[in-house]
């Protein structure tokens, strides 16, 4: 079974986001869910994100790259939007990724310092009328990496539709069809990375 650390997006670490993780060891894999808040969550995403502004995005990416210190290398690394970040620098930049999981936001790998490491399988997920993931260039930046990861390491699944965070059943965006389908998805990833 895989090893996850999953980052928690703009609303901080919500009930479901515990509820997915919940899924996730329910299926037999570890996952470690650091609050980069502190405790703190939001209810709109507006305030989310004013939030995130003023701690600033580096000092949550660093909460999450603190957060990997005492795990081990081989870790899938995970985030939904905003915790894309800390998830996509751990994948480019600590030595052992067994892979990434990254929903509904994506960096440009340049970002990072350089491409995608080579045999670090990704999945990228969103929406493709997602004002955020679409509307501001991750869709893009999904599509380069997924072909700078080479053949049969990166796939870019796209939903149908225009919510954001639509994975999170206590949020307005939630799209239970495609949360089931993304899990399933993940599940696959999962378990073909964990053995």
């Amino acid at each position: 079974m895989a090893e996850v650390l999953l980052f928690h997006h703009a609303h901080g670490l919500t009930p479901g986001v515990l509820a997915f993780t919940g899924e996730l060891r329910r299926s037999g894999h570890t996952v470690h869910v650091p609050d980069l808040y502190e405790g703190r969550t939001f209810e709109s995403l507006e305030d989310g994100v004013g939030y995130a502004q003023e701690v600033g995005f580096g000092t949550l990416v660093e909460r999450g790259v603190r957060a990997a210190e005492t795990l081990p290398a081989r870790l899938v690394y995970a985030g939904f939007s905003l915790g894309v970040l800390p998830a996509q620098k751990l994948a480019q930049t600590r030595p052992g990724a067994a892979g990434a999981l990254l929903f509904e936001a994506c960096a440009p790998v340049e970002e990072f310092g350089g491409g995608w490491p080579e045999g670090v399988p990704v999945q990228v997920h969103g929406m493709d009328a997602d004002p955020f993931f679409a509307g501001e260039g991750d869709v893009d930046a999904a599509r380069a990496l997924v072909a700078g990861a080479g053949p049969g390491s990166g796939d870019l699944f796209l939903y149908p539709g225009d919510r954001h965070l639509f994975t999170d059943p206590g949020l307005a965006g939630y799209d239970a069809e495609a949360a089931g389908v993304l899990l399933g998805r993940v599940r696959g990833f999962l378990d073909g990375v964990g053995g």
